[in-house]
């Protein structure tokens, strides 16, 4: 069930069987004499990384592959191809796919905000807090490993593994839990960042695997703007260092992957879409929603299902899609094969996908209210399509 979409506004789906992030961690694992249940990605098999001595797979929060075409320079010269990201493309769904080699179909991980039946509360699970007044979770006792109970894809490799991540979250309660063995390794600033992995490929060691996150990119953009002049500044800066990086890849016989976890669109307050609007359908709701601007899930309350269906196509039908959760997951949004357990608690009885830049905000009470003028998560091609970088 969805409202018809223009055929210039389809839905832009993850290419699981071989042209995603997934598939990208399914060739790294399968080079590195690791797996995953995915199939290697097509532009990118794994024989091509097999003679590597040091695989490095830099993620470049929020460059996009339609960020990445306004930009000339190193890094679009060594542009391969390109991937779609998973479902939501959102950084607290895409970050665990390359922490797990895993789809958002078995690692369970849907949103920015989700609920966990297991604890009974809405939290965001990247900073591992409640939502309602930031609570650490850590104080209630609840730890990543027993509430995701994922492995992370560093303890399945054998060989050493490096994570390169800000210093103010490297050792985070969600980094410690999804980094598992690997070697934990702080930076701040993006040439400290270049610094250490520098370091790392021209070790006199055993082969490894570098996983380098940046995240400055993506939070420039969710404040100026995907298009703005801080973007532009923080992408020539980026760009530079990774010039700079090449030879030094070359003379130590390692390859460098640069990708993303998801693109952007900009917004504005007339495509943004409150619940404060309309208190009807926040009647029908058991629950705030969850998941993301562009991605919501609704947990509807029993008996109202019909009732919120026909509020959302009465007051909402022209700006927002409106599907079943449970259709989403059998057609294959999320992943193949077999599902995390808890997977259709996290995503409610319904999704709600904005159309064009709309976004839809559900604030709870005493929440602090905030702008995005960037943002991401649904299924526009800007949002889901993300560069395969490859030098060697």
């Amino acid at each position: 069930m969805n409202a018809t979409r223009d055929r210039q506004d389809a839905p832009v789906l993850p290419d699981y069987r071989g042209g995603s992030l997934v598939n990208l961690m399914s060739s790294i694992a399968a080079a590195l004499g690791g797996s995953t249940p995915y199939p290697p990605l097509a532009a990118l098999p794994p024989a091509a990384l097999a003679g590597a001595r040091h695989v490095v797979l830099l993620v470049v929060d929020g460059l996009g592959l339609d960020t990445l075409s306004r930009h000339d320079g190193a890094l679009r010269r060594h542009l391969r191809g390109s991937m779609t990201s998973v479902f939501p493309s959102t950084t607290a769904s895409a970050i665990p796919t390359f922490l797990t080699g895993l789809a958002p179909q078995q690692h369970g991980l849907t949103g920015w905000n989700m609920y966990f039946r297991e604890i009974g509360a809405v939290i965001a699970p990247l900073p591992f807090r409640v939502r309602t007044g930031r609570h650490a979770l850590r104080d209630a006792g609840v730890t990543p490993a027993t509430l995701f109970g994922l492995t992370p894809l560093f303890d399945r490799l054998p060989l050493p593994c490096h994570v390169v991540s800000p210093r103010q979250i490297v050792h985070s309660d969600f980094n410690v839990a999804l980094s598992g063995r690997a070697q934990r390794h702080g930076y701040d600033s993006l040439q400290e960042m270049f610094e250490q992995i520098a370091g790392l490929v021209q070790r006199d060691a055993p082969r490894s695997y570098v996983y380098a996150y940046w995240p400055q990119l993506d939070s420039l953009a969710h404040e100026h703007g995907c298009r703005s002049e801080a973007v532009a500044a923080a992408f020539a800066e980026l760009d530079a260092a990774f010039a700079a990086l090449l030879d030094l890849v070359q003379r130590s016989g390692s390859v460098v992957i640069v990708t993303a976890d998801h693109g952007f669109i900009d917004t504005s307050p007339a495509d943004t879409l409150d619940l404060d609007d309309h208190p009807a359908l926040r009647d029908t709701l058991l629950l705030p929603l969850c998941g993301e601007p562009r991605v919501a899930y609704a947990y509807v309350r029993c008996g109202r299902a019909q009732a919120f269906e026909d509020t959302v196509r009465a007051e909402l039908g022209d700006r927002v899609d409106l599907y079943r959760s449970a259709s989403l997951l059998q057609q294959g949004w999320l992943g193949l094969g077999a599902a995390h357990p808890a997977l259709a608690d996290r995503i409610g009885d319904y999704v709600l996908i904005p159309r064009g830049n709309a976004i839809l905000r559900d604030w709870l009470q005493g929440e602090p209210r905030h702008v995005h003028i960037g943002v991401h998560g649904g299924t526009s091609a800007p949002e889901m399509r993300v560069p395969l970088i490859v030098a060697s």
